[in-house]
């Protein structure tokens, strides 16, 4: 049974509910103080309060996605594999099915995810493991393919491709369940407001339950080589994506809205275009970065601050979407970089910076669906369409 699985949760809630009726039951008849007795009261309580306590972890382990999996769990990192796709109907999913492998190798299906229909007709979600072999790290990731894809017609094409990053500590899943990706963006490109395109869903914890803010943290995880390296490599040996930078994007919320930013200004010959929606522009100091993810460099804490990259670097070839509401707290440091930003692309046109910023709204799921449209329309307005095609076998 899966680490995530809400059947799971239920279970655990009736066994703690069964033993605390069976408590309330058995406690008069363990009340003489004799050894036994007092052993079977100590018995009753432990049983109780460890069944309760792992309800509620779990619970909160669902809600936030510290940990997807048992692996993610109990061996962090995982076996080094390329890319693999999962099992048996993983690979090749119904049209409104999603699929979870199990570290049983079973399959948990999640519905509703894109409409009735064939591969041909309304495209497909595959759930892969990557993991990388610069990096070590390796984690699932749910990919996107439209229907073209699958058209004879596109059999020699390739296909642009966005990373979309879930925030701290969510998992994939919430791109999927909260953010409702998938389905929007199938949508969109029914609808002929975003070109087809491949979308990966990941999350930045990839080595749980640190939030190492997508950057390599010196003697610990590698994220940052694991997003621009290894993902990229793995897709392109997978899937039939473009190999040009241009047609490659990145786009995230809350914390993945500040990864997608970093890694497009960093490595912009990976990821020409980013959007992030509620970003934050410095890599914090706190309890989920379990303190300086530098240790004490800091040369590479200012590599990582974007504010500092515009003012001390050459500016990035590179699109970038600031998205936000005036009403966030953190607005006013969007604004501050903002400007920053086009001072710095007023002078180098290479560099190009946009915003759209709602009246109002929160960091929340709600404001983040209302602004998922115009994200993706300005990143599918902003992706070359890929030079590459596939050879001719």
């Amino acid at each position: 049974m899966e680490l995530t699985s809400r059947t799971l949760v239920y279970a655990l809630s009736s066994v703690a509910a069964a033993t605390l009726l069976a408590t309330l039951w058995l406690w008069p008849r363990l009340s003489r103080q004799r050894l036994l007795p007092v052993l079977g009261r100590l018995g009753l309580l432990a049983v109780t309060q460890v069944s309760v306590l792992a309800v509620l972890l779990l619970s909160v382990n669902n809600a936030y996605g510290f940990y997807s999996s048992w692996n993610d769990l109990l061996r962090p990192g995982g076996t080094p594999l390329v890319l693999t796709a999962a099992k048996g109907p993983a690979a090749a999913p119904k049209g409104d099915e999603l699929v979870r492998p199990t570290d049983e190798g079973g399959l948990e299906t999640v519905k509703d995810v894109l409409p009735e229909g064939t591969a041909e007709e309304v495209g497909r979600v595959d759930s892969v493991r990557v993991t990388g072999t610069a990096s070590g790290l390796s984690d699932q990731v749910f990919v996107y393919l439209p229907p073209e894809y699958f058209n004879p017609r596109y059999a020699r094409e390739r296909f642009p491709v966005l990373l979309a990053l879930a925030g701290y500590p969510g998992s994939s899943l919430h791109l999927v369940e909260g953010l409702r990706l998938p389905q929007t963006a199938a949508g969109l490109q029914h609808d002929g407001r975003m070109a087809p395109t491949v979308i990966v869903m990941a999350r930045p914890t990839v080595a749980p339950p640190r939030n190492t803010e997508c950057v390599n943290v010196p003697g610990g995880p590698q994220a940052e080589t694991w997003f621009a390296e290894d993902v990229p490599a793995a897709l392109r040996s997978a899937y039939r994506v473009s190999r040009s930078a241009g047609s490659w994007g990145v786009f995230g919320y809350s914390t993945g809205g500040s990864c997608a930013l970093r890694l497009a200004m960093r490595h912009p010959d990976t990821y020409r275009n980013a959007a992030g929606m509620h970003a934050d522009y410095t890599v914090p100091n706190d309890h989920w970065t379990d303190g300086d993810l530098f240790r004490g460099d800091q040369d590479a804490a200012r590599q990582s601050d974007l504010d500092w990259r515009l003012k001390n670097l050459p500016a990035p070839r590179a699109d970038l979407l600031l998205v936000s509401t005036r009403a966030e707290d953190d607005f006013p440091a969007t604004q501050k970089f903002l400007a920053e930003a086009q001072q710095v692309a007023a002078a180098h046109p290479g560099f190009q910076v946009d915003s759209i910023f709602l009246p109002d709204g929160g960091h929340s799921f709600e404001t983040w669906r209302r602004e998922l449209p115009a994200t993706l329309e300005w990143l599918s307005d902003h992706l070359d369409p890929p030079p590459d095609r596939e050879p001719r076998s």
